[in-house]
C-alpha cells in the first residue's frame, strides 16, 4: 500500500501522481489485510446530512472582515482587557470526490465556518489569556459576534488574580472543552488501530465494564449538520452510528478496513486512509445544569485549561500541567494556576459522578460538563 497527493490537477501530473504511487506501492512488502473493502449498499443522501450551506459560499471577503473587526471591538470596549491575539473569520467550500477500481463511486458538498477571538488581560508580570470561537456548517447557526466576544471576555478575566493550592484530592469539574480533551484521549485508546497495535489499556477489553451507568459515548457520522458528518468515509464506506460505550460497557472499537481484518471485527466508517478518524465522537448529555454541577462540588476544581502532553494510552495515565477556578461551598471562589492534575483515563470512566445537559457540537469530538469524583491536584 502506497499514496501519492498533489493540489495540481492536471493531467500531466495526475500521470505523474499514479506512477508514483505504483512504484512506492511496488516497495512495499505484501500484506494480507491491506486492500479496498467489499462493496457496500448506500442508504444515506447528501441532502439528509445538511453538510452544504449556499449561504456560506456567498460571503464575500469585506462581510468575513467585518465580522472578525466587529468581535474584536466589541471585547475591547471591556477595560479589564489589555490585549487582543486577533479575531478571525474561516470559511471553507468543499468538494469531496472518491472513486476506487472495486467500483465505488461517490462525491458531496461541504462548507464550514467559524468566528474565534483570542484575548488578553492583566500587567506586567500577572498576564492571563484565553479564547473562545464558534465552528458551524450553516451560518445561520453560528455565534453572534457579541457572544463570542462576551464569552471570550469572561474567560479571559475569570484568570485574573490567581492563587496557588496545596496538593490534594479532590473532585475534579471538566468544562466542555476539557471534557473534548479527554474524550479525544479515549478516541485514541478506543481506535482499531490501537488495539492491534496493543498500544491502549483497553485492547482486549470488548464487552467488560470499563465506566459507570453515566457514560454512554457515540461515534455518529450521521447527524445532520454536524462537523463530522459525511456519507462515506475515505475507504468509501458509509458512515454509521456506533455505540463505543454503552453504560459504562465497551461494546465496539472504531476501525477502518485494514483494522478491521487485523482484528475480525466490521469497520465501522471512520476510516482516514491507513488512519482511523472521528466522525462525531460524543458522551452523551445528562439531566444537570453546569450550575447545578458546581452547586453540589463542596471543595474541588473547575478545570478550564490544560498544557503539554503526559497522556499515556497503554496505562491510560494522565498528568498535564492545568489552571481552573477552585470551588468552596458550591461556588467558585478564585482561579488557581501553576496545578497538575493526575488521574488514570480507566478509573476517570468509573468515577464520573455527573454529567451535565450542555453538549455543543462546536467540533466533531464534544462532551458536556462531567463530574470525576477525585483526581490528584498537585500545587505547591
Amino acid at each position: 500500500v502506497a499514496s501519492a497527493s498533489s493540489s495540481d490537477l492536471s493531467l500531466s501530473t495526475l500521470q505523474s501522481l499514479i506512477r508514483r504511487a505504483i512504484n512506492r506501492a511496488s516497495l512495499t512488502h505484501p500484506d494480507d489485510f491491506a486492500g479496498l473493502p467489499a462493496p457496500a449498499r448506500f442508504k444515506i443522501t447528501e441532502d439528509s446530512l445538511k453538510l452544504y450551506d449556499p449561504e456560506v459560499a456567498r460571503l464575500k471577503p469585506q462581510e468575513k472582515i467585518k465580522l472578525a473587526l466587529t468581535t474584536e471591538r466589541i471585547a475591547l470596549k471591556d477595560k479589564r482587557i489589555t490585549n487582543s491575539f486577533g479575531a478571525s473569520f474561516v470559511t471553507n467550500e468543499l468538494k469531496t470526490v472518491l472513486v476506487n477500481s472495486g467500483g465505488f463511486s461517490g462525491e458531496y458538498l461541504q462548507t464550514y465556518c467559524s468566528l474565534s477571538l483570542g484575548l488578553q488581560a492583566g500587567q506586567g508580570d500577572h498576564l492571563v489569556e484565553d479564547y473562545w470561537f464558534s465552528s458551524k456548517r450553516h451560518f445561520k447557526d453560528l455565534a453572534t459576534p457579541e457572544e463570542v466576544a462576551r464569552i471570550a471576555v469572561e474567560r479571559t478575566v475569570r484568570q485574573l488574580n490567581p492563587r496557588k493550592i496545596k496538593t490534594q484530592n479532590v473532585p475534579v469539574i471538566f468544562e466542555p472543552t476539557m471534557t473534548s480533551w479527554l474524550l479525544a484521549f479515549l478516541f485514541a485508546c478506543v481506535s482499531g488501530t490501537a488495539v492491534y497495535q496493543q498500544t491502549t489499556f483497553l485492547a482486549g477489553k470488548l464487552g467488560e465494564k470499563i465506566g459507570n451507568d453515566l457514560v454512554t459515548v457515540i461515534d455518529d457520522g450521521l447527524l445532520p449538520g454536524r462537523l463530522g458528518s459525511r456519507p462515506f468515509d475515505s475507504e468509501g464506506l458509509p458512515t454509521q452510528r456506533t455505540v463505543v460505550l454503552e453504560k459504562g460497557i465497551l461494546k465496539n472499537y472504531l476501525c477502518n478496513t485494514y483494522a478491521s481484518r487485523k482484528l475480525n471485527l466490521p469497520a465501522t466508517g471512520n476510516g482516514n486512509g491507513r488512519g482511523v478518524v472521528p466522525n462525531n465522537f460524543f458522551l452523551e448529555p445528562g439531566p444537570l445544569t453546569p450550575e447545578e454541577i458546581i452547586s453540589s462540588t463542596s471543595k474541588g476544581l473547575l478545570l478550564t485549561r490544560v498544557i503539554g502532553h503526559g497522556l499515556n494510552s497503554v496505562t491510560g495515565d494522565i498528568s498535564r500541567g492545568a489552571s481552573g477556578l477552585w470551588i468552596e461551598g458550591g461556588q467558585v471562589v478564585y482561579p488557581v494556576s501553576e496545578i497538575t492534575i493526575a488521574g488514570n483515563l480507566g478509573q476517570i470512566l468509573k468515577n464520573i459522578e455527573a454529567v451535565g445537559n450542555n453538549l455543543q457540537f462546536e467540533s466533531p469530538v464534544c462532551g458536556p460538563t462531567i463530574k470525576v469524583a477525585e483526581m490528584t491536584v498537585a500545587g505547591r
